[in-house]
């Protein structure tokens, strides 16, 4: 049971009383004196006594409440803070240790080692502009302190990395809407990646000219060979007749993350930087011309003299990520085989 007692009732304390609080004071400091004295062996001990040093530093704190109200500062009480901040650092309780470090700058501005306690727990965090404050406003107080001058070096460092990482990131976002605006302004419609293992990941770019740059995959199925053009413009023709064939519509999300894969780190992504609410499609309604179940395929023939943007342009044309076509001779016989539908991909 806690007996508590109002210092503003009945009326000023005795001298009795006076002497009896003291004795309570100094009963509670000398608790909280070998509670502290207990907790640093037990840091000292080793890893295996980290949870008993944190018992023992909540012990004392406990007994040196009720602390005082901001401003009034509490050395001894914030020693204690920053050492329960110290064991949590070493037991990867980051947010913990945050709270404590911040707890004994709050009860004294002039502890050097809660600055930095308080900022290596934000670092670890991720919390890099906190991580500087700390590191800055110890250094007013110490401003010769070598750790703290390290240790901003340090998040100074990764606040530059943090930001060129993020920058590319939204560079790279920039860049694969402006593709997807274009494939929309053009009514292309994407669809899911096929044939990667000859291509790896490649994917369409957009010139100055607003001109889009397609990697093409060309297969000749007859002779079961392929060939791989890296960057073959939309506005270019082809000589050749190609007949293509088609896949799967991807949503405009889809589409996005396929133009961001391997430019930049997949985590680093947020769904607000790709502007799509949940069930947007980015061909709409448009029909999709895939493999039946027994394997067909319908195919879409390629006349001479078009160019590269008017073949994908076709209403029915589902881009596999990168176009991909078939090149068949009229003149042979598998040609026919291959239009009469006794052929099918291997």
């Amino acid at each position: 049971m806690a007996l508590l007692m109002d210092p503003g009732a009945g009326g000023p304390l005795t001298e009795s009383e006076k002497a009896d609080l003291d004795a309570i004071n100094a009963i509670k400091e000398s608790a909280a004196a070998e509670y502290k004295e207990k907790g640093n062996r037990f840091v000292k001990m080793g890893r295996s006594h980290y949870a008993d040093a944190v018992d023992c530093y909540t012990k004392a704190i406990t007994q040196m409440e009720p602390l005082p109200p901001p401003p009034v500062p509490s050395p001894d009480a914030s020693v204690l803070f920053a050492n329960r901040a110290h064991v949590n650092l070493l037991l990867g309780n980051h947010r913990r240790a945050l709270d404590d470090a911040a707890r004994a700058v709050q009860l004294s501005p002039s502890n050097v080692k809660a600055y930095y306690r308080a900022a290596k727990a934000a670092i670890a965090l991720s919390l890099l502009s906190e991580a500087a404050s700390f590191c800055r406003r110890g250094l007013e107080q110490d401003p010769a302190n070598e750790e703290l001058k390290k240790l901003l070096a340090q998040v100074d460092a990764q606040q530059s990395e943090q930001d060129r990482h993020r920058a590319k990131v939204a560079q790279a976002v920039s860049a694969a809407k402006d593709i997807v605006a274009a494939m929309e302004k053009r009514g292309l419609t994407l669809g899911k990646a096929t044939y990667q293992e000859l291509t790896g990941v490649k994917k369409p770019k957009l010139d100055e000219q607003g001109v889009l740059h397609w990697p093409v995959l060309l297969l000749y199925p007859e002779v079961m060979s392929s060939d791989f053009i890296e960057d073959f413009p939309e506005t270019d023709t082809f000589v050749p007749h190609l007949d293509a064939g088609v896949g799967t519509v991807l949503s405009k999300s889809e589409i996005l993350k396929f133009l961001l894969e391997g430019t930049v780190d997949s985590k680093s992504l947020v769904e607000s930087l790709l502007d799509e609410e949940d069930g947007e499609n980015y061909a709409g309604e448009s029909s999709t011309i895939t493999s039946s179940d027994k394997g067909s395929v319908k195919w879409i023939n390629v006349k001479e003299g078009k160019t590269l943007q008017e073949v994908l342009k076709h209403k029915d044309f589902i881009i596999p990520a990168i176009p991909v076509f078939f090149v068949v001779s009229r003149k042979s016989t598998f040609y026919r085989e291959f239009k009469a539908g006794n052929w099918s991909l291997p």
